[in-house]
């Protein structure tokens, strides 16, 4: 069963499939269409609660904060109004900031973590804050639809007999990305993208007191292999799981053996 629901605090969710809640969290720029693609895999097994964060998607709208604590305050509201008291919570690159920090305000309410593609601190080196502070300043001269253009790729056929790197997108599957960012605004982007830059889990990641699972691409350029050592070395007892010849898009290009993944956790 799928149903559309808006919480009373105005942030617009989906409950996809059903089973044990599981709430999906969406990256930056995007909104919780973005799970599309794994919910087929899913539905059997798992009820997902799936909001477009404050700022994105349908409750682009809503004022902010849209720094990480802003993004995940509102999140007990929807997983009450879902009809749970507990959850497990997957977060997908910026939205494994948001499921960080809810497990860490809210840990009553996460039962089991599924960290993908993020990171305890996105601008962990001088090169990454320099990469943050160039994207903040394109969204002050291009809208989210222009960024997804030239963000959004597809993958190019690669003459070797043996393919290498990373499985990028199809045509397809890049159009669709774009779609979804192009639907956000300027300004809470442009927030939202501060927010990134002064999240900093590290000195709390040995407070996050549940199973943790980081799931992380072996060919990920946009979050690097340094960011998946440090959240399984900084959160006591988590397990890493890295896919091979996956890179930040793993969500689109692997998404049965991500799911795969997730429901072997989940379910351990």
């Amino acid at each position: 069963m799928d149903a559309e629901h808006r919480a009373a605090n105005g942030i617009f969710f989906r409950l996809v499939g059903e089973g044990e809640p599981l709430l999906l969290l969406h990256g930056l720029m995007a909104s919780g269409a973005m799970f599309d693609p794994l919910l087929p895999f899913l539905q059997n097994g798992f009820r997902m609660i799936i909001p477009d964060l404050r700022g994105h998607g349908r409750s682009g709208g809503l004022p902010g904060p849209y720094d990480v604590p802003g993004l995940a305050a509102g999140l007990d509201a929807v997983i009450g109004q879902a009809g749970f008291m507990r959850c497990a919570v997957l977060g997908y690159s910026h939205g494994g900031a948001v499921a960080q920090q809810l497990a860490h305000a809210s840990p009553a309410r996460v039962s089991r973590l599924v960290l993908a593609c993020t990171y305890a601190c996105n601008v962990a080196t001088l090169r990454e804050r320099m990469e943050a502070e160039v994207f903040s300043a394109l969204l002050a001269v291009f809208t989210p639809r222009a960024l997804a253009r030239v963000i959004v790729r597809p993958s190019k056929p690669r003459p070797e007999a043996k393919p290498t790197g990373a499985v990028g997108m199809t045509a397809g599957q890049a159009d669709w990305l774009r779609a979804i960012m192009a639907a956000n605004r300027r300004g809470p982007m442009r927030a939202a993208v501060r927010g990134l830059v002064t999240f900093d889990s590290r000195p709390w990641l040995k407070e996050v007191n549940c199973p943790t699972l980081v799931v992380g691409g072996s060919d990920d350029a946009a979050v690097p292999r340094h960011h998946f050592d440090m959240l399984v070395n900084g959160i006591p007892g988590a397990s890493g799981r890295l896919v091979e010849r996956a890179g930040h898009t793993l969500l689109f290009t692997h998404a049965q053996e991500l799911a795969a993944i997730v429901r072997a956790f989940l379910r351990s």
